[in-house]
């Protein structure tokens, strides 16, 4: 009896979906040979955070808050879940060597081998009712691994399975990517999620260092600092501290991370921490190549290896860059609300340049404006100092002789002025110019009667000219009254000679 899962979907951008792929229930009574890249069917035990990759999640590991690392039962399902699932020597006692060290998991063959039996029954051959309605049950069964929750019951005698997001045919999966730190384990960064909003964190650092001080012993050669604080999702605050220890000869050094993460994680440190507000500590220092390598070797508990394969491939910076599974949508709005938060920061940042830009601007545009105005007074003061200098030099030279060089540039200075009022030469032609551009202001003031200002100089010479005009009207017209009163003389004469004369002839 075989059951088709559904094949594998592949994956596409930075994400990947995986579905449960396509295989049968076969080959009972055959032996298998379990790979180091085994998933399990039993639940991930959180085992806490570790010192290099610390997490709180039991379902992979994550770039976002720190690395969660799962532990499980390591035996294999055939050649892997893309390759045919074949569930094979269920009679027989399976082994595996899983590789020792940070990354390594327990193993655990016989209660795997159970777990194994188990879950295959539950998904194909139930026998708790001993009728038609067994197949119904493996159905449901099957449905609920697909979504990855629920219990499987298959037998009376035998408790029921325990379905969950981590189990190789649950279908709300993906793959998404996580920058990897770059920082060294001689920087001692910790990193400390507090579940407290960065205002209140912020608002008491002080108390905070004193407080993670104590729980360090309070001794006196140490020093707490803060490295950065960064608002999370959900109110919560990510602090970034390292430890600096001075030696009594005067030289200081940080506490490596690894050494201070130790320190945290002891259970009555740890409990201290918790009544701070820690809900996460871990670890921000760089992987190894031989780590990279082991942890992209081994997919995560319940991702399908091809799916896995296709993720390293479509990574878009393998050297920043390392995949991560997303498992469940809790997992997925935890990443979407981290994204959230990082847009908003980097809006933030957009528009803090944005105001510094226009601040720069507008001090630009106002010292533009100062250059001008002290290039005008520079001028100016210039002006003012060669009028001082020539003044000076009269008064230096007089009561002097003419020297040689001074009459030669009088003479220069001559032949110039010369020139310049010479009819036919620079004064005609400024006089003619400046005629043209009286007719010109005067019509573009007709025109568009707008109002247009006069050379002092030209208004000084104008004036000048009008009064001379003035002058010889006035002249003119004593002239013509002296004349007039003459002519009345004249008259008056000559009518007393008129009556003078008719007296003597009567």
């Amino acid at each position: 009896m075989a059951f088709n899962f559904g094949a594998p979907s592949g994956t596409s951008g930075t994400s990947a979906a995986t579905a449960a792929p396509a295989g049968g229930f076969g080959g009972f009574g055959t032996t298998t040979t379990t790979s180091g890249s085994a998933f399990s069917f039993s639940a991930p035990t959180n085992t806490g955070s570790t010192g290099l990759l610390g997490g709180t999640q039991n379902k992979g590991f994550g770039f976002g808050t720190g690395f969660g690392t799962s532990t499980g039962t390591g035996t294999g399902l055939g050649t892997g879940l893309g390759t045919g699932l074949g569930f094979g020597g269920f009679n027989t006692q399976q082994t595996q060597q899983q590789p020792s060290g940070l990354f390594s998991q327990p193993t655990q063959a016989p209660a795997q081998s159970n777990q194994l039996i188990n879950t295959a029954s539950a998904l194909s051959a139930p026998t708790l009712l001993g009728d038609e309605r067994d197949a119904i049950l493996a159905k449901w069964n099957q449905l609920q691994a697909f979504w990855g929750t629920g219990k499987g019951y298959f037998n009376n005698n035998i408790p029921p399975v325990e379905f969950t997001q981590e189990n190789p045919f649950c279908r709300f999966k993906a793959v998404g990517y996580s920058c990897m730190p770059n920082n060294k384990d001689e920087d001692g960064l910790v990193v400390l999620v507090f579940n407290k909003k960065e205002t209140d964190i912020r608002s008491q650092q002080q108390q905070l260092v004193e407080s993670l001080h104590k729980v360090l012993g309070g001794n006196q050669t140490l020093t707490v600092n803060v490295e950065g604080i960064k608002t999370l999702p959900d109110d919560q605050t990510e602090v970034v501290i390292y430890v600096v220890e001075r030696s009594p000869n005067g030289t200081s050094r940080r506490v490596p991370a690894t050494t201070l993460f130790a320190h945290f994680e002891q259970a009555n440190i740890k409990t201290q921490l918790q009544q701070l507000g820690v809900t996460l500590s871990m670890t921000r220092t760089e992987l190894s190549p031989a780590q990279i390598k082991q942890l992209l070797q081994h997919p995560p508990a319940g991702v399908d290896p091809i799916i896995w394969e296709q993720a390293k491939v479509d990574n878009p910076d393998s050297e920043k860059l390392i995949p991560v599974p997303m498992v469940g949508f809790k997992e997925l709005l935890r990443r979407l609300k981290v994204q959230d938060q990082m847009t908003k920061q980097h809006q933030t940042r957009l528009d803090i340049i944005s105001e510094d830009i226009s601040e720069l601007q507008k001090n630009q545009t106002t010292t533009m404006a100062k250059i001008a105005q002290y290039k005008r007074k520079l001028m100016d003061l210039s002006h003012r100092t060669l009028q001082v200098l020539i003044k000076q030099e009269i008064q230096r030279k007089s009561g002097y002789a003419i020297q040689a060089d001074e009459e030669q540039l009088r003479v220069q200075l001559d032949t110039i002025q010369g020139e310049l009022n010479a009819p036919t030469q620079f004064k005609g032609r400024l006089n003619e110019l400046m005629s043209q551009i009286r007719m010109q202001n005067h019509f573009g003031a007709v025109k568009s009667e707008e109002r247009y200002y006069i050379d002092a100089d030209l208004l000084r010479e104008i004036k000048q000219h009008l009064k001379q005009q003035q002058e010889g009207l006035s002249h003119l017209i004593s002239i013509i009254k002296d004349d007039l009163e003459d002519i009345k003389l004249v008259e008056h004469g000559l009518n007393e000679t008129i009556h003078s004369r008719g007296g003597v002839f009567s």
